[in-house]
Protein backbone atom coordinates (compact mmCIF):
# COMPACT_ATOMS: atom_id res chain seq x y z
CA UNK A 1 0.00 0.00 0.00
CA UNK A 2 1.46 3.36 -0.75
CA UNK A 3 2.45 5.45 1.93
CA UNK A 4 0.47 9.17 2.33
CA UNK A 5 3.55 10.97 1.65
CA UNK A 6 3.97 8.77 -1.57
CA UNK A 7 0.66 9.78 -2.62
CA UNK A 8 0.76 13.35 -2.04
CA UNK A 9 4.23 13.39 -3.33
CA UNK A 10 2.75 11.66 -6.55
CA UNK A 11 -0.45 13.75 -6.50
CA UNK A 12 2.24 17.40 -5.98
CA UNK A 13 4.19 16.27 -9.31
CA UNK A 14 1.28 15.81 -11.68
CA UNK A 15 -0.26 18.15 -13.62
CA UNK A 16 -2.16 20.76 -11.35
CA UNK A 17 -6.22 19.85 -11.79
CA UNK A 18 -8.96 22.48 -10.65
CA UNK A 19 -8.44 25.24 -9.56
CA UNK A 20 -5.84 26.49 -11.38
CA UNK A 21 -4.06 29.09 -11.34
CA UNK A 22 -2.65 31.11 -14.65
CA UNK A 23 1.04 29.78 -15.23
CA UNK A 24 2.49 32.96 -16.46
CA UNK A 25 3.73 34.99 -13.84
CA UNK A 26 3.55 38.32 -15.06
CA UNK A 27 7.08 40.08 -13.18
CA UNK A 28 4.76 43.08 -11.05
CA UNK A 29 2.11 40.16 -9.35
CA UNK A 30 3.28 37.74 -6.68
CA UNK A 31 0.50 35.11 -5.85
CA UNK A 32 0.79 33.75 -2.78
CA UNK A 33 -0.43 30.53 -0.72
CA UNK A 34 -1.38 31.72 2.74
CA UNK A 35 -1.42 29.48 6.32
CA UNK A 36 -5.42 29.38 5.51
CA UNK A 37 -8.12 31.44 4.07
CA UNK A 38 -8.29 35.18 5.56
CA UNK A 39 -11.98 35.02 7.04
CA UNK A 40 -11.21 37.86 9.09
CA UNK A 41 -10.02 41.14 7.86
CA UNK A 42 -9.58 43.41 10.96
CA UNK A 43 -6.39 42.65 12.98
CA UNK A 44 -7.77 44.16 15.98
CA UNK A 45 -10.96 41.63 16.64
CA UNK A 46 -9.00 38.75 15.89
CA UNK A 47 -5.60 37.14 17.01
CA UNK A 48 -5.06 34.85 14.01
CA UNK A 49 -2.05 35.19 12.46
CA UNK A 50 -3.35 35.28 9.12
CA UNK A 51 -4.85 38.22 9.49
CA UNK A 52 -2.03 39.69 11.45
CA UNK A 53 0.11 38.92 8.27
CA UNK A 54 -2.89 40.59 5.83
CA UNK A 55 -2.69 43.42 8.57
CA UNK A 56 1.09 44.47 8.21
CA UNK A 57 0.32 44.51 4.47
CA UNK A 58 -2.54 47.03 4.58
CA UNK A 59 -1.52 48.97 8.10
CA UNK A 60 1.21 50.40 9.40
CA UNK A 61 2.30 51.21 13.29
CA UNK A 62 4.10 53.91 15.07
CA UNK A 63 6.88 51.58 15.17
CA UNK A 64 8.60 48.59 14.26
CA UNK A 65 10.43 45.65 15.79
CA UNK A 66 14.42 45.13 13.97
CA UNK A 67 16.45 42.69 13.93
CA UNK A 68 17.49 42.64 17.69
CA UNK A 69 14.01 43.13 18.74
CA UNK A 70 14.13 47.12 19.52
CA UNK A 71 11.23 48.83 18.61
CA UNK A 72 12.38 51.81 16.06
CA UNK A 73 10.36 54.58 14.67
CA UNK A 74 7.92 53.80 11.74
CA UNK A 75 5.43 56.23 10.91
CA UNK A 76 7.09 57.86 14.25
CA UNK A 77 9.43 60.61 13.33
CA UNK A 78 10.45 60.81 17.15
CA UNK A 79 9.65 60.19 20.61
CA UNK A 80 10.52 62.40 23.55
CA UNK A 81 10.05 61.88 27.22
CA UNK A 82 9.46 64.54 29.88
CA UNK A 83 8.14 64.80 33.50
CA UNK A 84 10.46 61.64 34.73
CA UNK A 85 8.91 59.38 32.05
CA UNK A 86 6.08 59.65 32.92
CA UNK A 87 4.92 61.90 29.34
CA UNK A 88 5.71 61.06 26.26
CA UNK A 89 5.68 62.76 23.33
CA UNK A 90 5.49 60.94 19.61
CA UNK A 91 5.73 62.89 16.56
CA UNK A 92 4.65 61.51 13.04
CA UNK A 93 5.90 61.75 10.21
CA UNK A 94 5.18 64.25 7.29
CA UNK A 95 3.28 63.15 4.37
CA UNK A 96 1.59 59.80 5.53
CA UNK A 97 -1.65 58.98 4.35
CA UNK A 98 -4.60 56.42 4.19
CA UNK A 99 -6.01 55.03 1.46
CA UNK A 100 -8.84 56.46 0.92
CA UNK A 101 -6.71 59.44 -0.01
CA UNK A 102 -6.98 60.96 3.69
CA UNK A 103 -3.70 62.51 5.61
CA UNK A 104 -3.08 60.51 8.13
CA UNK A 105 -3.67 62.84 12.04
CA UNK A 106 -2.61 62.65 15.58
CA UNK A 107 -6.30 61.87 16.54
CA UNK A 108 -6.41 58.67 14.14
CA UNK A 109 -3.62 57.48 15.80
CA UNK A 110 -5.40 58.48 18.86
CA UNK A 111 -8.69 56.82 18.55
CA UNK A 112 -6.73 53.42 17.03
CA UNK A 113 -4.57 52.92 19.68
CA UNK A 114 -7.34 53.67 22.44
CA UNK A 115 -9.28 50.61 19.81
CA UNK A 116 -6.36 48.26 19.97
CA UNK A 117 -6.03 49.04 23.96
CA UNK A 118 -9.09 47.90 24.59
CA UNK A 119 -8.34 44.15 22.99
CA UNK A 120 -5.08 43.43 22.89
CA UNK A 121 -3.64 41.81 25.99
CA UNK A 122 -0.23 44.35 25.65
CA UNK A 123 -2.15 46.97 25.02
CA UNK A 124 -4.26 46.44 27.58
CA UNK A 125 -1.36 47.02 30.29
CA UNK A 126 -0.35 49.87 28.79
CA UNK A 127 -3.76 51.79 28.72
CA UNK A 128 -3.90 50.71 32.56
CA UNK A 129 -0.69 52.42 33.20
CA UNK A 130 -2.03 55.40 31.16
CA UNK A 131 -3.96 58.92 31.99
CA UNK A 132 -4.81 59.85 29.01
CA UNK A 133 -3.85 60.05 25.01
CA UNK A 134 -4.22 63.21 23.05
CA UNK A 135 -3.60 64.54 20.06
CA UNK A 136 -2.47 68.47 20.77
CA UNK A 137 -1.82 68.91 17.24
CA UNK A 138 -2.47 67.45 14.12
CA UNK A 139 1.40 65.55 14.31
CA UNK A 140 1.69 64.77 17.94
CA UNK A 141 0.59 61.75 20.09
CA UNK A 142 0.66 62.05 23.75
CA UNK A 143 0.56 60.02 26.47
CA UNK A 144 0.44 61.03 30.53
CA UNK A 145 1.38 57.81 32.29
CA UNK A 146 0.43 57.38 35.62
CA UNK A 147 3.70 55.86 36.16
CA UNK A 148 6.44 55.33 34.18
CA UNK A 149 6.16 52.25 31.17
CA UNK A 150 8.95 51.98 29.68
CA UNK A 151 7.98 49.33 27.51
CA UNK A 152 5.60 51.72 25.56
CA UNK A 153 7.40 51.52 22.41
CA UNK A 154 7.72 47.79 22.16
CA UNK A 155 3.91 47.50 22.94
CA UNK A 156 2.67 50.06 19.84
CA UNK A 157 5.99 48.56 17.70
CA UNK A 158 4.94 44.81 18.42
CA UNK A 159 4.48 42.57 15.51
CA UNK A 160 2.57 39.62 17.43
CA UNK A 161 -1.07 39.63 17.42
CA UNK A 162 -2.78 42.19 17.79
CA UNK A 163 -0.29 44.99 15.88
CA UNK A 164 -1.50 48.45 17.06
CA UNK A 165 -3.09 49.10 13.67
CA UNK A 166 -3.06 52.70 13.01
CA UNK A 167 -6.76 53.36 10.70
CA UNK A 168 -8.56 56.43 9.85
CA UNK A 169 -10.84 57.90 13.06
CA UNK A 170 -14.04 56.68 11.77
CA UNK A 171 -13.65 53.62 11.79
CA UNK A 172 -10.99 53.12 15.12
CA UNK A 173 -14.60 54.37 16.95
CA UNK A 174 -15.60 51.16 15.87
CA UNK A 175 -16.20 49.10 19.12
CA UNK A 176 -13.34 46.31 18.94
CA UNK A 177 -15.80 43.64 19.72
CA UNK A 178 -17.42 44.37 16.82
CA UNK A 179 -15.26 44.42 13.09
CA UNK A 180 -14.54 47.00 10.81
CA UNK A 181 -16.75 47.81 7.75
CA UNK A 182 -14.26 48.72 5.88
CA UNK A 183 -10.03 48.09 5.44
CA UNK A 184 -8.44 51.53 5.55
CA UNK A 185 -4.67 51.59 6.29
CA UNK A 186 -1.68 53.97 5.23
CA UNK A 187 0.42 50.76 4.66
CA UNK A 188 2.16 50.02 1.27
CA UNK A 189 -0.76 47.92 -0.39
CA UNK A 190 -4.59 48.14 -0.41
CA UNK A 191 -6.84 45.85 -0.03
CA UNK A 192 -9.09 45.14 -2.76
CA UNK A 193 -12.35 44.61 -1.44
CA UNK A 194 -13.68 44.30 -4.34
CA UNK A 195 -11.95 41.32 -5.29
CA UNK A 196 -12.06 39.03 -2.62
CA UNK A 197 -14.00 35.53 -2.70
CA UNK A 198 -13.97 34.33 0.74
CA UNK A 199 -12.94 30.71 1.02
CA UNK A 200 -10.60 31.30 -2.63
CA UNK A 201 -8.64 34.75 -2.92
CA UNK A 202 -7.54 38.16 -1.19
CA UNK A 203 -6.08 40.86 -3.45
CA UNK A 204 -3.62 43.74 -2.68
CA UNK A 205 -2.47 46.43 -4.93
CA UNK A 206 0.72 48.94 -4.19
CA UNK A 207 -0.33 52.02 -2.80
CA UNK A 208 1.67 54.64 -4.81
CA UNK A 209 1.29 57.20 -2.26
CA UNK A 210 2.68 55.20 0.36
CA UNK A 211 6.35 57.09 1.64
CA UNK A 212 8.99 54.55 2.96
CA UNK A 213 10.81 55.11 5.81
CA UNK A 214 14.22 56.46 4.87
CA UNK A 215 17.33 54.91 6.32
CA UNK A 216 18.22 51.69 8.14
CA UNK A 217 17.76 48.09 6.59
CA UNK A 218 14.43 46.22 6.23
CA UNK A 219 14.52 43.75 9.41
CA UNK A 220 11.43 42.05 10.71
CA UNK A 221 9.06 45.01 10.42
CA UNK A 222 11.26 47.84 10.69
CA UNK A 223 13.15 49.81 8.43
CA UNK A 224 11.91 51.15 4.64
CA UNK A 225 8.74 49.09 3.36
CA UNK A 226 9.47 49.15 -0.53
CA UNK A 227 6.26 47.44 -2.21
CA UNK A 228 8.41 45.75 -5.34
CA UNK A 229 4.91 44.38 -6.75
CA UNK A 230 2.02 46.27 -8.17
CA UNK A 231 -0.09 43.34 -7.14
CA UNK A 232 -0.08 40.64 -4.48
CA UNK A 233 -2.40 37.28 -4.75
CA UNK A 234 -3.39 34.83 -1.73
CA UNK A 235 -4.70 32.26 -2.99
CA UNK A 236 -6.02 29.39 -0.50
CA UNK A 237 -5.60 26.40 -2.96
CA UNK A 238 -7.91 23.14 -1.53
CA UNK A 239 -5.34 20.80 -0.28
CA UNK A 240 -1.19 20.54 0.50
CA UNK A 241 -0.90 18.49 -3.00
CA UNK A 242 -2.46 20.96 -4.86
CA UNK A 243 -0.41 23.57 -3.55
CA UNK A 244 3.05 22.02 -3.67
CA UNK A 245 2.10 21.29 -7.55
CA UNK A 246 0.95 24.71 -8.08
CA UNK A 247 4.60 25.81 -6.44
CA UNK A 248 6.49 23.51 -8.82
CA UNK A 249 4.93 24.10 -12.28
CA UNK A 250 5.51 28.16 -11.06
CA UNK A 251 1.78 28.84 -10.98
CA UNK A 252 2.47 30.36 -7.32
CA UNK A 253 5.61 32.08 -6.41
CA UNK A 254 5.32 31.50 -2.41
CA UNK A 255 4.05 28.95 0.17
CA UNK A 256 3.97 29.98 3.41
CA UNK A 257 3.29 26.92 5.62
CA UNK A 258 4.13 23.85 2.74
CA UNK A 259 2.90 20.85 4.73
CA UNK A 260 5.96 18.69 6.89
CA UNK A 261 5.65 15.25 4.32
CA UNK A 262 5.93 17.36 1.07
CA UNK A 263 9.13 19.33 2.65
CA UNK A 264 11.83 16.82 1.07
CA UNK A 265 9.93 16.92 -2.69
CA UNK A 266 10.20 20.69 -2.52
CA UNK A 267 13.98 20.96 -1.08
CA UNK A 268 14.92 18.85 -4.39
CA UNK A 269 12.67 20.52 -7.19
CA UNK A 270 13.66 22.67 -9.61
CA UNK A 271 13.12 26.17 -9.03
CA UNK A 272 12.52 26.07 -5.83
CA UNK A 273 13.97 27.04 -2.29
CA UNK A 274 12.70 25.74 1.51
CA UNK A 275 14.18 28.41 3.79
CA UNK A 276 13.14 29.12 7.90
CA UNK A 277 12.27 32.93 7.63
CA UNK A 278 11.59 33.03 11.08
CA UNK A 279 14.17 31.67 13.67
CA UNK A 280 11.78 32.44 16.71
CA UNK A 281 9.72 28.95 15.50
CA UNK A 282 6.10 28.51 16.91
CA UNK A 283 4.58 26.48 19.44
CA UNK A 284 1.93 24.29 19.58
CA UNK A 285 -0.90 24.77 22.50
CA UNK A 286 -3.88 22.98 23.28
CA UNK A 287 -6.94 25.69 24.95
CA UNK A 288 -9.64 24.81 26.89
CA UNK A 289 -12.46 26.33 27.26
CA UNK A 290 -13.10 27.23 30.97
CA UNK A 291 -15.96 28.65 31.32
CA UNK A 292 -18.30 25.50 30.78
CA UNK A 293 -17.68 22.04 31.91
CA UNK A 294 -15.31 19.85 32.18
CA UNK A 295 -12.44 22.17 32.17
CA UNK A 296 -14.36 24.74 33.95
CA UNK A 297 -12.58 22.12 36.76
CA UNK A 298 -8.48 22.84 37.50
CA UNK A 299 -8.22 19.46 38.76
CA UNK A 300 -9.52 17.80 35.37
CA UNK A 301 -7.41 20.36 33.53
CA UNK A 302 -4.24 19.34 35.29
CA UNK A 303 -5.53 15.98 35.17
CA UNK A 304 -4.94 16.31 30.94
CA UNK A 305 -1.56 17.25 31.80
CA UNK A 306 -0.36 13.65 31.87
CA UNK A 307 -2.16 12.40 29.01
CA UNK A 308 0.54 15.11 26.51
CA UNK A 309 3.06 13.20 24.88
CA UNK A 310 4.76 16.45 22.91
CA UNK A 311 6.47 13.80 20.46
CA UNK A 312 3.33 12.38 19.43
CA UNK A 313 2.34 16.07 18.22
CA UNK A 314 5.52 17.19 17.02
CA UNK A 315 6.01 14.39 14.90
CA UNK A 316 2.50 14.92 13.66
CA UNK A 317 2.83 18.53 13.12
CA UNK A 318 6.38 18.89 11.83
CA UNK A 319 7.74 15.16 10.37
CA UNK A 320 10.60 12.98 11.75
CA UNK A 321 13.26 15.70 10.97
CA UNK A 322 14.26 16.48 14.90
CA UNK A 323 16.13 19.15 14.26
CA UNK A 324 13.01 21.11 13.56
CA UNK A 325 11.55 20.66 16.50
CA UNK A 326 11.86 19.88 20.22
CA UNK A 327 10.16 18.59 22.95
CA UNK A 328 9.96 19.56 26.81
CA UNK A 329 8.47 22.82 26.16
CA UNK A 330 7.09 24.89 29.20
CA UNK A 331 5.12 27.89 29.20
CA UNK A 332 8.09 30.10 27.87
CA UNK A 333 10.10 29.93 24.29
CA UNK A 334 12.60 27.33 24.58
CA UNK A 335 16.20 28.72 24.81
CA UNK A 336 14.58 32.60 25.98
CA UNK A 337 15.21 34.47 29.16
CA UNK A 338 12.48 33.31 30.88
CA UNK A 339 12.43 29.20 30.21
CA UNK A 340 12.59 27.03 32.73
CA UNK A 341 12.57 23.49 34.14
CA UNK A 342 10.30 25.06 36.92
CA UNK A 343 7.24 21.91 37.48
CA UNK A 344 8.22 19.95 34.00
CA UNK A 345 7.72 16.63 35.47
CA UNK A 346 3.99 17.46 34.62
CA UNK A 347 4.67 16.83 30.89
CA UNK A 348 8.23 14.58 30.86
CA UNK A 349 7.22 12.02 33.24
CA UNK A 350 6.26 8.44 32.10
CA UNK A 351 2.90 8.59 30.07
CA UNK A 352 -0.11 6.02 31.47
CA UNK A 353 -2.84 7.09 29.58
CA UNK A 354 -4.93 4.70 32.36
CA UNK A 355 -3.64 6.59 35.25
CA UNK A 356 -5.12 9.57 33.57
CA UNK A 357 -8.40 8.13 32.68
CA UNK A 358 -8.36 7.75 36.59
CA UNK A 359 -7.21 11.16 37.97
CA UNK A 360 -10.37 11.93 35.44
CA UNK A 361 -13.05 10.43 37.45
CA UNK A 362 -11.63 11.35 40.76
CA UNK A 363 -11.12 14.84 39.25
CA UNK A 364 -15.04 15.02 38.77
CA UNK A 365 -15.23 14.27 34.79
CA UNK A 366 -18.97 12.48 34.41
CA UNK A 367 -18.23 11.46 30.84
CA UNK A 368 -19.44 14.89 29.62
CA UNK A 369 -19.51 15.76 25.30
CA UNK A 370 -16.24 17.95 25.05
CA UNK A 371 -16.80 19.75 21.91
CA UNK A 372 -13.11 19.62 20.10
CA UNK A 373 -13.25 22.86 16.98
CA UNK A 374 -11.06 21.32 14.13
CA UNK A 375 -9.44 22.62 11.47
CA UNK A 376 -9.09 20.83 7.67
CA UNK A 377 -7.90 23.45 5.42
CA UNK A 378 -4.78 24.14 7.82
CA UNK A 379 -2.62 21.45 8.06
CA UNK A 380 -0.07 22.30 11.26
CA UNK A 381 -3.52 22.60 13.15
CA UNK A 382 -5.28 19.37 11.67
CA UNK A 383 -2.31 17.99 12.85
CA UNK A 384 -2.65 18.54 16.35
CA UNK A 385 -6.52 18.14 16.31
CA UNK A 386 -6.22 14.35 14.88
CA UNK A 387 -3.60 13.61 17.81
CA UNK A 388 -5.13 15.86 20.50
CA UNK A 389 -8.72 13.57 19.52
CA UNK A 390 -7.30 10.44 19.90
CA UNK A 391 -5.80 10.85 22.97
CA UNK A 392 -8.81 12.53 24.40
CA UNK A 393 -10.61 9.19 23.05
CA UNK A 394 -7.87 6.85 24.72
CA UNK A 395 -8.41 8.57 28.38
CA UNK A 396 -12.06 8.12 28.15
CA UNK A 397 -13.40 11.39 26.93
CA UNK A 398 -16.42 11.84 24.93
CA UNK A 399 -15.32 13.87 22.32
CA UNK A 400 -17.09 15.78 19.83
CA UNK A 401 -14.72 16.57 16.68
CA UNK A 402 -16.02 19.29 14.86
CA UNK A 403 -13.65 19.15 12.00
CA UNK A 404 -14.28 22.86 9.95
CA UNK A 405 -12.38 25.15 8.03
CA UNK A 406 -9.61 27.33 10.14
CA UNK A 407 -11.82 31.10 9.29
CA UNK A 408 -14.61 29.43 11.22
CA UNK A 409 -12.78 27.91 14.02
CA UNK A 410 -11.36 31.69 14.55
CA UNK A 411 -15.21 32.97 14.58
CA UNK A 412 -16.78 30.51 16.23
CA UNK A 413 -14.12 30.04 19.25
CA UNK A 414 -14.74 33.54 20.07
CA UNK A 415 -18.82 32.70 21.48
CA UNK A 416 -18.67 32.33 24.76
CA UNK A 417 -22.28 30.25 24.87
CA UNK A 418 -22.07 26.98 26.41
CA UNK A 419 -21.41 24.07 23.76
CA UNK A 420 -25.16 23.16 23.16
CA UNK A 421 -25.56 26.74 22.32
CA UNK A 422 -22.71 26.61 19.78
CA UNK A 423 -19.78 27.06 21.98
CA UNK A 424 -16.88 24.71 22.65
CA UNK A 425 -14.95 23.31 24.98
CA UNK A 426 -11.29 22.47 23.35
CA UNK A 427 -9.79 23.90 20.34
CA UNK A 428 -5.63 23.14 19.04
CA UNK A 429 -3.41 26.10 17.77
CA UNK A 430 0.08 27.55 17.90
CA UNK A 431 1.81 30.87 18.66
CA UNK A 432 5.04 32.29 17.59
CA UNK A 433 7.78 31.77 19.45
CA UNK A 434 8.74 35.75 20.10
CA UNK A 435 4.86 35.62 21.54
CA UNK A 436 5.93 33.48 24.54
CA UNK A 437 9.38 35.01 25.33
CA UNK A 438 7.75 37.05 27.81
CA UNK A 439 4.89 37.47 29.60
CA UNK A 440 3.72 40.96 27.55
CA UNK A 441 3.26 39.15 24.50
CA UNK A 442 2.26 36.24 25.69
CA UNK A 443 -1.95 36.29 25.57
CA UNK A 444 -2.27 32.61 26.39
CA UNK A 445 -0.35 33.11 29.84
CA UNK A 446 -3.24 35.25 30.91
CA UNK A 447 -5.99 34.76 33.44
CA UNK A 448 -8.01 38.19 33.15
CA UNK A 449 -11.03 35.88 32.78
CA UNK A 450 -13.99 37.10 30.53
CA UNK A 451 -11.15 39.85 28.89
CA UNK A 452 -8.61 37.07 28.12
CA UNK A 453 -7.54 35.22 25.04
CA UNK A 454 -10.52 32.84 24.08
CA UNK A 455 -10.87 30.08 26.51
CA UNK A 456 -11.19 32.91 29.15
CA UNK A 457 -8.72 31.51 32.06
CA UNK A 458 -9.10 33.32 36.06
CA UNK A 459 -5.90 33.58 37.51
CA UNK A 460 -5.44 35.92 39.42
CA UNK A 461 -2.08 35.10 41.19
CA UNK A 462 -1.11 34.81 37.17
CA UNK A 463 -2.44 38.23 36.52
CA UNK A 464 -0.22 39.09 39.58
CA UNK A 465 2.81 37.72 38.46
CA UNK A 466 2.98 39.70 35.27
CA UNK A 467 2.68 42.88 36.91
CA UNK A 468 5.04 41.97 38.81
CA UNK A 469 7.55 41.33 35.64
CA UNK A 470 6.49 44.41 34.13
CA UNK A 471 7.68 46.14 37.46
CA UNK A 472 10.97 44.05 37.45
CA UNK A 473 13.97 46.31 37.37
CA UNK A 474 16.64 43.43 36.33
CA UNK A 475 16.65 40.75 34.18
CA UNK A 476 17.63 38.23 37.19
CA UNK A 477 14.18 39.54 38.69
CA UNK A 478 12.46 39.09 35.71
CA UNK A 479 13.63 35.55 35.55
CA UNK A 480 12.82 34.46 39.01
CA UNK A 481 9.42 35.82 37.87
CA UNK A 482 9.06 33.62 34.66
CA UNK A 483 9.61 30.78 37.32
CA UNK A 484 7.10 31.72 39.30
CA UNK A 485 4.49 32.42 36.34
CA UNK A 486 5.67 28.67 35.25
CA UNK A 487 4.89 27.05 38.77
CA UNK A 488 1.92 28.68 38.51
CA UNK A 489 0.78 27.44 35.33
CA UNK A 490 1.24 24.34 35.69
CA UNK A 491 -1.72 24.60 38.90
CA UNK A 492 -4.14 26.74 36.98
CA UNK A 493 -3.20 25.02 33.34
CA UNK A 494 -4.58 28.52 31.07
CA UNK A 495 -3.26 26.00 27.93
CA UNK A 496 -0.52 22.87 27.88
CA UNK A 497 2.25 23.55 25.82
CA UNK A 498 2.32 20.60 22.78
CA UNK A 499 5.71 21.41 22.16
CA UNK A 500 8.12 23.67 19.42
CA UNK A 501 8.55 23.32 15.95
CA UNK A 502 10.25 25.71 13.35
CA UNK A 503 7.90 26.50 10.47
CA UNK A 504 10.06 26.42 6.75
CA UNK A 505 8.57 28.51 4.02
CA UNK A 506 8.70 27.58 0.16
CA UNK A 507 9.04 29.90 -3.15
CA UNK A 508 10.25 30.29 -6.09
CA UNK A 509 13.90 30.77 -6.81
CA UNK A 510 14.02 33.96 -8.62
CA UNK A 511 11.95 35.61 -5.29
CA UNK A 512 14.92 37.58 -3.17
CA UNK A 513 14.86 40.27 -0.36
CA UNK A 514 13.02 38.31 2.41
CA UNK A 515 13.62 39.76 5.95
CA UNK A 516 13.34 37.55 9.29
CA UNK A 517 10.47 37.37 10.89
CA UNK A 518 6.59 36.87 10.44
CA UNK A 519 5.44 36.90 6.57
CA UNK A 520 5.86 40.83 4.92
CA UNK A 521 5.45 41.23 1.19
CA UNK A 522 8.09 44.61 1.19
CA UNK A 523 11.44 44.26 -0.09
CA UNK A 524 10.38 40.75 -1.54
CA UNK A 525 10.92 41.49 -5.13
CA UNK A 526 11.66 39.25 -8.75
CA UNK A 527 15.12 39.10 -10.20
CA UNK A 528 15.91 39.37 -14.05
Amino acid sequence: MLSRRTLLQAAALAPLGTPRIAAAQPTRVLKFVPQADLAVVDPIWTTAEVTRNHGLLVYDTLFGLDAAFRPVPQMAEAATTEDGDKTWKISLRSGLMFHDGSPVLARDVVASLQRWGKKDSFGQVLMASTDQISAPDDHTIQFRLKRPFPLLTTALGKPNSSIAAIMPERLARTDPSVQVKEVIGSGPYRFKADERVPGSLAVYERFDKYLPRDGSQPAWTAGPKIAHFDRVEWHTLPDPATAAAALTAGEIDWWEWPSADLLPMLRAANGVRVAVNDPTGNIAIMRMNQLWPPFDNAAIRRAMLGAVNQEDFMTAVAGTDHSIWQTGVGFFCPNSPLASKVGMDALTSPRDPAAVKHALADAGYKHERVVLLGANDLAVVKAECDVGADMMKRIGMNVDYQVRDWGTVVQRRAIKDSPEKGGWNVFFTGTRGLDQMTPATHIALRGNGADAWPGWPNSPKLEELRQAWFDATDLAAQQKIGQEMQRQAFIDVPYIPLGFYLTPTAYRSDLTGFVQGVPVFWNVRRSA
